[in-house]
């Protein structure tokens, strides 16, 4: 120390410890009570500003605190630049956590809102974290006074090295990043693979892309080989999708009757069901003679691919009523069996009578 304590240096680094403490108490308390009116309105960047500063404002009011008490103190000049980079470092700590959790929530809200369905792209998330994370940590030894270019180095050497011992989770993160920048597959998506596999895309990180199925099961694929494989994406180039129902009349029926009744029964069902498209202009093809009747398809429309099924569900209910209240025959499959004279033609192993 350059001095001896007195009671007033004493009573000065108490002042000042007590009131950074109190300041970050409440400023707390008034961003707590700011944040709940930032959560009433529309936009959310003020969500997150103010927990932000919920984070960066008390530290910074105790560090501010800490920092007078310091000056207050007779401390010599080394002592008291050790207590200066050990506050500057703590800010930094605390500023460069809070910045990767903000990114990576900006970043995860940018990514719900172009995916739709309750979908997260974790691999895009984690890259930015630990990206803001090591910036951080740069800028903290650069700081502090440690040289970073030969750890900058080292970090390449030793990157390569790990590049050739983890090809295979390297070629999947990079597969990752792939698909989700050429937004061929976004979480959301509902997915088709040539090998059979089918569902909604859940979520993209780092290693392997997780489907959930309609049963509620979860598929595990790795990204590189969901790359590799051809699929089928029922959200591109659009998410709403034509749904096709086969259906047959009898010979005896009156075609324009039947197109004209299909048409009315799926316009109901269109503006009556959850997942129909209500301005869709249904069409009615006939296409085949079959052996019982003659065979057409209906082209419905639905929103999303598993609105499908409660669309032909109610539209099959609703035409079989309709075409019973119609006269409409709907045939059962038949086949006549012409025998032969047994008077004229014997049969094997029998004299003709």
């Amino acid at each position: 120390m350059n001095r001896a304590l007195t009671l007033h240096d004493v009573i000065v680094v108490g002042a000042a410890l007590v009131c950074g403490a109190a300041g970050g108490v409440l400023l707390r308390v008034a961003l707590r009570w700011l944040g709940e009116r930032a959560r009433s309105t529309r936009w959310s960047g003020d969500d997150i500003i103010v927990d932000t500063l919920r984070t960066l404002a008390p530290w910074a009011s105790m560090a501010a605190g800490v920092a007078a008490a310091a000056a207050a103190l007779p401390l010599n000049r080394t002592v008291g630049h050790d207590v200066n980079q050990t506050l500057v470092a703590v800010l930094i700590l605390v500023t460069t956590v809070t910045a990767a959790r903000v990114v990576a929530d900006l970043v995860r809200s940018l990514a719900l809102s172009r995916s739709g369905v309750a979908g997260t792209a974790s691999i895009f998330v984690n890259i930015t974290r630990i990206a803001v994370l090591a910036m951080g940590v740069l800028i903290l030894l650069e700081t502090l006074g440690v040289s970073i270019a030969p750890l900058l180095t080292a970090l390449g050497v030793g990157g390569l090295a790990v590049a050739l011992a983890l090809q295979d989770t390297l070629a999947n993160l990079f597969a990752g990043v792939h698909i989700l920048a050429s937004k061929t597959v976004q979480p959301g998506h509902y997915i088709r693979l040539s090998s059979g596999e089918e569902g909604y895309v859940v979520d993209i990180n780092w290693r392997n892309t997780a489907v959930r199925q309609l049963s509620d099961n979860l598929v595990i694929i790795p990204n590189a080989k969901l790359g590799n494989t051809i699929m089928t994406n029922f959200h591109q180039p659009e998410q709403q999708m034509s749904v096709m129902v086969q259906a047959r009349v009898g010979y005896g029926s009156d075609l324009d009757h039947v197109e004209r009744v299909t048409i009315e029964v799926a316009g109901k069902v269109m503006s009556g069901v959850e997942g129909g498209v209500v301005d869709h202009e249904t069409s009615v093809r006939f296409h085949t003679f079959g052996e019982s009747g003659i065979d057409f398809s209906v082209f419905l429309r639905a929103l999303e691919f598993s609105d499908q099924y409660l669309i032909k569900h109610e539209f099959m209910k609703e035409l079989h009523r309709r075409f019973r209240a119609e006269g409409i025959e709907i045939p059962l499959p038949t086949r006549t069996l012409v025998l032969p004279d047994q008077d004229r033609v014997p049969l094997p192993g029998r004299p003709a009578i």
